[in-house]
């Protein structure tokens, strides 16, 4: 197979040349229109309402823990409607490509279509909604002001979006890799993708993975060094519990990630052989390595919902979390097993019987935890008094959609059946069945949870419950048929099929797909019409949910210092346990409180990794020095910005505290 030669550059441009922008490919065109028609909608409403100021000044530049977890919602959120698009468009082409009909996307652009779509979801999608969930909850659940780094937390979550920025800009300049969403050499080596849509990759990714890990270097520090007194590690809430695990594998993974990406771009950059069939190198280095981290990023999402649904089972049931300690320890069994199964991944390549079924027994082993996990949350709903509101609603989709695909997961772990199944769409459901019925629902019940929390006010209940049956009953219709089709021995990342008489389960799976999209934008209307009528669901309680645990005691939403004076904990439902002992809040001995000032240095050190990316990416090496320079000269001066706090009066903290004292005492 002849590969096309690599373009030439130019002493200013580098590889980049007008032939870049896609003017030949009508849909990147319109959808190209259609961005730029919807930026300048926003630009200009937030011209308009003269937000700029405040959004510079309180959000783009804050280091309160609590508006930066928003942000990295609100970039999850924005990033999954580019992630959802995509999957329609694959949808859409698999429904209609069949015999002559060669249906409408060309077979290049559907390959960077899937790529983009599993890179996006898992690293643009997932982690920011994780992220931003642990980010916001985590100190409040452990009685801290804010994380052990300040800063630190917004230059993580600025080098994250600085990844998807680069990943967005593959779409308009150049093009995305086509190699699926690990790159597996040797799809991703020069010879065979010698245009750009790797390096777009590898740049990306390695921007947001150093934000990933930065920030979890941050939550493990903060749950371990900043925890209120009294509360012991076997008095944390089981969200902080997972968030630590969560932030345990994120600090051991993702520093492989760097390095083989690093690898897979020395080979790239200077013809190294680090994963290439000859001069010694090894294709299957690569695919170990990157599933070192890969599979450890199952649990990695995964974790933090776990936590969420520990937290919502308890609240909605009335009741104490049954088997505290086992959710605990089955955690950190979790946590330490997620290292032991990544070979899974590639039982059919040789490795022998027995590498395989130690592998093969390691990832049954694994799921006996995750089904404690369920048994304990089934025995804590049993005889509670439930209320079926939308977080318990998710939770309750969750356990049935979970289990079906933690059985197909525990099929796949055996290595005969998976030489039957593993290339096929019967592993794409299996993933999604425990990624979207886990992770997915798991944030959306998290987000109903504690928007309360965050906002002062709940989320409209009729159109979030709109939203969650055409949700759960879209997701079931889009991949019980992939189910089917992978039995049938259909394999995956295919755009055109001969066979016609697969054609209607991949109809059905596009009509779930429309069905999705009918609950996004009914979570659309959900929020557009709860910051619409706010005022009537103002909830100055602090405690909307009757929540169990510490960050409920606080005010909705919380002050900047989220605790007037240091709680101390007695128990692991801290805020249930301090309303049994006749809790008071203190009314004298408020003192000033000191503060992080807010800094524009990690948006600033982001746009410049911007550049720097961008530059690598077009061989433009000017503009990398330059940017490389301008990053090592705001990263030092930051340093001598010594003037970084600013005080809170304790008249102002006696004033807030007193009306949060009112508040509750006209509310009951």
């Amino acid at each position: 197979m002849a590969h096309a030669p690599i373009p030439p550059t130019s002493p200013i441009f580098g590889r980049l040349t007008l032939d870049a922008l896609p003017f030949h490919e009508p849909i990147l065109v319109a959808t190209f229109i259609g961005v730029v028609c919807g930026a300048s909608v926003v630009l200009g409403l937030i011209t308009y309402f003269k937000w700029w100021g405040l959004l510079w000044r309180d959000w783009f530049t804050s280091i309160d823990h609590k508006k930066i977890g928003i942000m990295y919602m609100v970039l999850g959120l924005i990033m999954f409607l580019r992630g959802f698009a995509d999957a329609l468009m694959m949808r859409a082409q698999q429904a209609m490509a069949f015999g002559d009909n060669a249906g409408y996307l060309p077979p290049e652009h559907y390959n960077q279509i899937f790529t983009a779509h599993g890179v996006i979801m898992i690293f643009f999608v997932a982690m920011p909604l994780v992220t931003g969930l642990m980010n916001y909850v985590v100190p409040l659940q452990i009685g801290a002001r804010d994380v052990s780094f300040p800063f630190l937390n917004n230059f993580s979550f600025w080098m994250t979006t600085a990844g998807a920025v680069i990943t967005m800009i593959s779409l308009f300049i150049g093009e995305y890799a086509r190699t699926g969403w690990l790159a597996f050499p040797p799809l991703s080596d020069i010879n065979a993708s010698p245009g750009v849509g790797v390096d777009y990759y590898i740049w990306g990714l390695q921007i947001a993975g150093l934000g990933t890990l930065l920030s979890g270097v941050n939550l493990i520090a903060t749950i371990l060094r900043m925890r209120a007194p009294g509360m012991t590690m076997m008095k944390m809430p089981v969200f902080t519990w997972t968030a630590l695990c969560t932030n345990v594998l994120i600090v051991a993974a993702f520093p492989v990630l760097t390095v083989v990406l690093a690898l897979l771009s020395l080979d790239r950059y200077v013809g190294t052989q680090f994963f290439t069939n000859t001069l010694g190198g090894n294709p299957m280095m690569y695919v170990n390595m990157i599933w070192i981290w890969g599979h450890p990023e199952v649990y990695i999402l995964i974790l933090p919902a776990f936590g969420v649904f520990s937290e919502v089972v308890s609240t909605f049931s009335g009741k104490r979390l049954f088997g505290y300690s086992s959710m605990v320890y089955a955690t950190i069994v979790i946590t330490i097993l997620a290292y032991l199964v990544w070979l899974h991944h590639f039982f059919t390549m040789g490795s022998g019987a027995s590498v395989n079924s130690f592998f093969g027994i390691t990832t049954m082993i694994i799921s006996i935890p995750t089904g404690a996990k369920i048994f304990n949350w089934l025995f804590t709903m049993y005889r509670g008094r439930i209320r079926f509101e939308l977080p318990m609603m998710w939770t309750m989709a969750f356990m049935l959609t979970f289990v079906i695909g933690g059985m197909t997961g525990v099929l796949l772990a055996v290595p005969p059946a998976d030489f039957v199944l593993h290339n096929s769409l019967f592993l794409v459901a299996h993933f999604h069945n425990v990624i979207i019925g886990g992770v997915l629902f798991g944030m959306f019940a998290g987000i109903n949870y504690w928007w309360p929390k965050a906002f002062g006010f709940k989320l409209d209940q009729k159109w979030g419950k709109r939203s969650f049956w055409l949700w759960v009953a879209g997701f079931y219709f889009a991949f019980m048929p992939l189910y089917v089709l992978g039995l049938m021995g259909v394999t995956r990342r295919l755009q055109h099929f001969n066979d016609p008489s697969l054609q209607i389960w991949f109809e059905i799976a596009a009509f779930g797909a429309l069905l999705i999209a009918g609950g996004i934008a009914c979570m659309a209307m959900q929020f557009a019409v709860s910051i619409r009528d706010r005022k009537k669901n103002v909830d100055l309680t602090g405690d909307p949910w009757h929540g169990r645990t510490l960050e409920w005691s606080t005010s909705s939403p919380p002050p900047a210092y989220n605790f007037a004076f240091t709680p101390v904990i007695h128990d692991n439902d801290a805020w249930w346990d301090m309303k049994r002992r006749g809790y008071e809040r203190p009314t004298t001995g408020f003192e000033a409180i000191h503060m992080p000032k807010n800094t524009a240095a990690g948006i600033i050190l982001a746009g410049i990794s911007v550049a720097f990316g961008f530059a690598m990416i077009w061989h433009i090496w000017w503009l990398a020095a330059v940017s490389f320079a301008g990053l090592i000269a705001v990263g030092i001066g930051h340093t001598f910005n010594y003037d970084r706090d600013y005080h809170i009066p304790a008249e102002e903290v006696v004033a807030t505290e007193d009306a949060r004292t009112q508040a509750l005492a006209v509310q009951g």
